[in-house]
């Protein structure tokens, strides 16, 4: 599944596995710091899927394995400068998690942590997130 509207995003969905518990890696946003999942636009001559994995590694500091199939999507309204909104779908790609690195593009920027599913759907807003987060299964 490819995007290709205007205000289609991707996303990766960051989690590991802890005994029968799975955990998701939640980032901040840049400028409200409310917690989400590394997302961004779809990049000329990558599939969807990887240029998720790109914006993981670069939002959020990690590695690892991605799935090539979406395990959802959900909306949302990107606010833009100007005051400018646009509304906004994104495909989510569940990606395990090997390492995380100890620097990266937007460390500065951004803070991360691994949550148990119950704190992560309880922290992030976007109610379609909060649902794929909930039924969520590797």
């Amino acid at each position: 599944m490819d995007v290709e509207s205007p205000g289609a995003q991707v996303a990766a969905l960051p989690f590991r596995e802890r005994g029968k518990r799975i955990q998701i890696l939640l980032i901040t946003s840049r400028e409200s710091q409310r917690w989400i999942i590394p997302k961004g636009w779809p990049m000329v001559g990558l599939k969807d899927f990887n240029a998720a994995r790109r914006e993981a590694f670069e939002e959020a500091g990690i590695k690892g394995r991605i799935t090539k199939a979406a395990v959802g999507c959900y909306d949302y309204s990107k606010r833009q400068g100007g005051g400018v909104v646009l509304p906004c779908n994104v495909v989510i790609y569940p990606l395990r998690v090997t390492s995380l690195l100890s620097t990266w593009m937007e460390k500065h920027q951004r803070s991360r942590a691994w949550f148990e599913v119950a704190e992560a759907v309880n922290l992030v807003q976007e109610p379609g997130l909060k649902d794929i987060i909930r039924n969520f299964t590797p």
